[in-house]
């Protein structure tokens, strides 16, 4: 059963493998990519005792689910075994869809981001059709990589860094089934395809083969060497579930894949503030590398600020992130603009971090410092951002077609400005919601609630 998408998010090149890096308040680190030595010829997580849970999608279109699921199980692997719900991703993400409808990777971002999931499969099993209430989040997923535009090389060490990758192929039951076409070897689990063509299936990735033999495949391809794959098909197919993707495939890691790192515990003292309960459905700026957004909340207890939630649409971007403790008006984010370089007083806008991120994607900035709020206050979070070759380098949820008519802007207060000095409400301008996360840790202190 091949899995049906809907129009996904056209999302920018990615260059380089790395993470977010902090540096102080005052200096924003240089640019600094992870770095590995040689690359193995052959790695697999199966090995490494990360084989995830084989599941079977049926005639269901959630391939996207049960391999987002399925990569989050690896990556906790083999210290911790735990089975995640693609019935709950594929039904309480937010979107108007239906597990027909197929998915992509703006909804399991949101869903994550959000901390609506993943939830055990125990408390919501697959394919009844039913999804309960007020499941908590088993672990919180703080950071997704994208790994569009990478070379081979780059993929390869992005897996070996953080774990599973998630892609799209261009796959379906009438390939491997049945014998008039040559893409898939069924004695050997070995599946190419030669021509470009429709993105429609979800698999995970597991490790590579440099020297899995071309002699596997029925359309035999001109040099060895395969991605080692799981797919949602359950355990009838290929060996136990698990089998092989050439290098030259046309399809797989043609748009890119995913990642998912920066995964912890979940905690009941924790939460999250957003604006955006569906995610990236849109880019704003101003035709310029660097802009300035911002979003307003309010503390409903006494918490501690322990990090800053955000997407990226481009590789390379630099960020600074600014704290202004006591919001009243937008007047008050003006002092965005002289906070990089002036002592300015502490009611107005604070350094809080900055750094270097350099894939897109979500991510999530830690705050080297304690930041405490009392219940109530109301406080601001302004980020500038610098994504290199981007014209609109913000993120934005919008209402853009049938299955994202939930959204709404009441209630909502972000802000976007070219220079930080000038700002627009992007609710009143644009009717979008700026795409930003306050995770909060409940704290006791002093004063009383």
């Amino acid at each position: 059963m091949q899995c049906r998408r809907f129009t996904a998010l056209v999302l920018p090149a990615v260059l380089l493998a790395g993470c977010l890096s902090l540096c102080s308040a005052q200096e924003p680190a240089p640019f600094a990519y992870m770095q590995l030595g040689a690359v193995p010829r052959r790695y697999s997580l199966i090995d490494q005792g990360r084989k995830p849970t084989v599941r079977s999608q049926g005639e269901l279109g959630t391939c996207w689910a049960i391999s987002a699921c399925s990569a989050i199980e690896s990556d906790l692997l083999p210290q911790k075994k735990q089975i995640f719900s693609p019935d709950h991703m594929s039904l309480r993400n937010g979107y108007e869809t239906t597990q027909e409808d197929g998915g992509d990777y703006t909804m399991i971002m949101s869903y994550l981001a959000g901390w609506k999931g993943p939830v055990e499969e125990a408390e919501d099993p697959y394919g009844d059709g039913v999804s309960p209430e007020g499941l908590r989040a088993q672990v919180h997923v703080q950071e997704m990589q994208l790994l569009r535009g990478m070379s081979r090389q780059q993929i390869k060490k992005m897996i070996l860094l953080y774990g599973a990758a998630q892609s799209s192929l261009c796959m379906d039951r009438s390939r491997t089934d049945l014998d008039a076409y040559g893409y898939y070897a069924k004695e050997t689990a070995a599946y190419y395809d030669p021509f470009t063509e429709e993105l429609n299936h979800d698999i995970l990735v597991l490790g590579w083969d440099d020297t899995y033999p071309r002699e596997n495949f029925r359309i035999r391809p001109a040099r060895d060497g395969a991605w080692i794959c799981q797919n949602t098909w359950g355990e009838d197919f290929g060996d136990d579930g698990i089998f092989y993707v050439s290098y030259e495939d046309k399809n797989l890691f043609r748009k890119g894949g995913i990642v998912y790192s920066g995964i912890e515990e979940a905690s009941d003292t924790q939460r999250v503030c957003q604006q955006d309960s569906l995610g990236w459905l849109g880019r704003q700026g101003y035709e310029r590398e660097t802009c300035y957004f911002a979003g307003v909340f309010q503390a409903g207890r006494q918490e501690s600020i322990r990090g800053i939630g955000f997407y990226t649409t481009g590789p390379g971007t630099a960020c600074r992130i600014f704290l202004i403790p006591e919001y009243t008006s937008p007047e008050d984010l003006e002092s965005v603009a002289p906070a990089q370089s002036e002592e300015i007083p502490a009611e107005k806008a604070r350094l809080l971090a900055a750094g270097q991120i350099a894939n897109a994607g979500f991510h999530t900035v830690r705050i080297p410092s304690e930041v405490n709020l009392r219940k109530g206050q109301t406080y601001a979070v302004a980020v500038e951002i610098n994504t290199p070759g981007e014209g609109k380098p913000v993120a934005v949820e919008k209402a853009k077609d049938q299955f994202t008519q939930s959204v709404t802007t009441q209630g909502h207060q972000t802000y976007l400005s070219k220079d930080g000095s000038r700002w627009e409400n992007t609710q009143e301008a644009y009717e979008t919601n700026v795409c930003m996360k306050v995770y909060t840790d409940k704290q006791q202190f002093p004063w009383s609630e």
